[in-house]
């Protein structure tokens, strides 16, 4: 009987033990609860992934614009920035035709007339900033300057001695140099 009672008992305890209790299912329902499964981690990357390629596509679309809207700024600079310049131009231009619409106008008219508009060319050409160079007297300085002769003088040697046309310069950059002869010793040969 001994040996029932052994084997009796022996099957009891696997039992118990293959068996799940009700503690282990709710514990395993826990961490069904706790840690997602896989599928749903990857739903989760996909939809990350999804906003951050949107977001990423917005933001390259919105550089594009401001890319675009700065080249056609840029254009519009280049091609209207001599407007001012332009319009003020326009008064100038009006005195010299209205000079030569006077036929019959007397010589001394006519200059009268010539020296008002030099005078509102000067007045355009300052509010610009366009400065004349005229060197006479002055070291010769081939950043300003293009000789275009050598004499002989008796001004200091390198010294320009005469300009044949005045040059001018734009907020201090160089437009057209001024075109002059320089002075040489009389002892150089």
């Amino acid at each position: 009987m001994r040996d029932q009672e052994n084997v009796a008992a022996v099957p009891q305890n696997d039992n118990v033990a293959a068996s799940p209790t009700a503690e282990d299912a709710a514990n395993d329902a826990r961490a069904g609860e706790t840690m997602p499964g896989m599928d749903e981690l990857l739903k989760k990357a996909e939809l990350a992934a999804q906003e951050h390629h949107d977001a990423w596509l917005r933001a390259k679309a919105e550089a594009d614009n401001v890319r675009k809207r700065a080249q056609t700024d840029i254009a519009n600079a280049h091609k209207y920035a001599l407007e001012g310049f332009a319009a003020e131009l326009l008064a100038v231009r009006d005195s010299l035709e209205a000079a030569l619409a006077s036929g019959d106008a007397a010589a001394d008219a006519l200059r009268s007339g010539v020296e008002l508009t030099l005078k509102q060319l000067t007045s355009v050409f300052e509010k610009f900033s366009i400065k004349e160079i005229n060197p006479l007297g002055e070291k010769f300085d081939p950043h300003k300057h293009q000789g275009v002769g050598v004499v002989e003088a008796d001004a200091d040697p390198n010294t320009v001695v005469s300009v044949l046309q005045k040059g001018y310069s734009l907020n201090d950059r160089v437009i057209r140099p001024a075109l002059v002869t320089i002075a040489k010793s009389r002892n150089s040969a």
